[in-house]
């Protein structure tokens, strides 16, 4: 015999059933309600509100337009200004890039013209001076640096770092201002040329520039300066002398170490090679000053002691 389930009875006194979730009235309250009563009422009332707030009247609507049409104008001219200005600054650029090409070039022009001149002077010279003096003119002109100097010697490359370095304590850099960079500086040059000078070096040149006892060193903004002619790197040293020679002696000396120093704690990058054969340039632009004798009635004239200290 079969049995039907039994029907569930209503649990309210209207025959309602009452839903599953009945006994958790305060969750279903929160999902369904999830705005406070009060809150829902302050957005509906600036709902209403805020269809309201462009202004109502003629007059209020006119000066609205006129605003905006005046921030248009202000932003329209500023732009139209500013297109207008981008070709007028670029062709300024181009021409102030033009004249600093024309004039370097005006300047290598007469470099050029300057050491043809001399050539036709040191011939001139030549021909002028006796037989028997024409070698011992062109070794004091090669030793002054008014004359190129050919023969075995040295070639040193330098060059920047491929990125910023760090540095140590124990970097001799740090005790001169340099801590922050893997460029070399004027006082790395001018300390590598001191070196190769003490190491034996005949004849020295920078990138192409003969130093001499006038040449100077020097550094503006980031650029190296030899003779006020501004270099970029790399920066190749030509050094006549003898090879095998100067280069042990470079590098055994105070300068090679600190040249050693300065590559593997910035990363600078220098290459030295003995070379069987180079040309040093010769200096151009030199001013020779000479010494001429006082004569004993001379106002100037002073007879000096042995250690150079004036007689009264």
């Amino acid at each position: 015999m079969f049995r039907m389930p039994a029907q569930p009875m209503p649990s309210d006194r209207d025959g309602r059933f009452a839903r599953p979730d009945a006994s958790m009235s305060l969750l279903t309250t929160v999902m369904e309600h999830s705005l406070d009563d009060g809150y829902a009422e302050a957005a509906r009332a600036n709902g209403r509100e805020g269809t309201s707030r462009l202004p109502g009247s003629l007059r209020g609507r006119l000066i609205l337009a006129l605003g905006l049409a005046l921030a248009t104008t202000v932003v329209t001219v500023g732009a139209v200004t500013s297109h207008e200005a981008e070709p007028t600054l670029a062709k300024e650029r181009d021409a102030l890039v033009r004249r600093v090409n024309d004039s370097t070039g005006a300047a290598d022009r007469m470099q050029k013209q300057i050491q043809d001149l001399r050539h036709q002077v040191d011939r001139a010279q030549q021909q002028a001076l006796p037989t028997g003096s024409n070698g011992s003119l062109a070794e004091l002109a090669g030793r002054v640096g008014t004359g190129e100097v050919s023969g075995p010697g040295v070639k040193l490359v330098i060059d920047d770092a491929s990125g910023t370095g760090g540095g140590s304590a124990s970097d001799p850099r740090l005790a001169d201002g340099f801590h922050d960079t893997g460029r070399l500086r004027d006082r790395d040059l001018q300390l590598i040329v001191n070196g190769l000078w003490q190491a034996g070096a005949e004849a020295v040149s920078v990138n192409g520039q003969r130093l001499t006892v006038l040449s100077a060193i020097r550094a503006a903004g980031d650029a190296i300066l030899v003779d006020n002619r501004p270099l970029v790197p790399p920066y190749t040293v030509l050094v006549a002398g003898d090879g095998p020679r100067l280069a042990a002696a470079f590098q055994d000396d105070e300068a090679g170490r600190y040249l050693k120093i300065i590559q593997d704690s910035y990363g600078i990058r220098s290459t030295l090679s003995v070379q069987k054969k180079l040309t040093v340039p010769a200096a151009l632009g030199i001013t020779l000053r000479y010494a001429q004798p006082l004569t004993s009635d001379s106002p100037t004239a002073t007879s000096t002691t042995g250690t150079g200290a004036p007689k009264p």
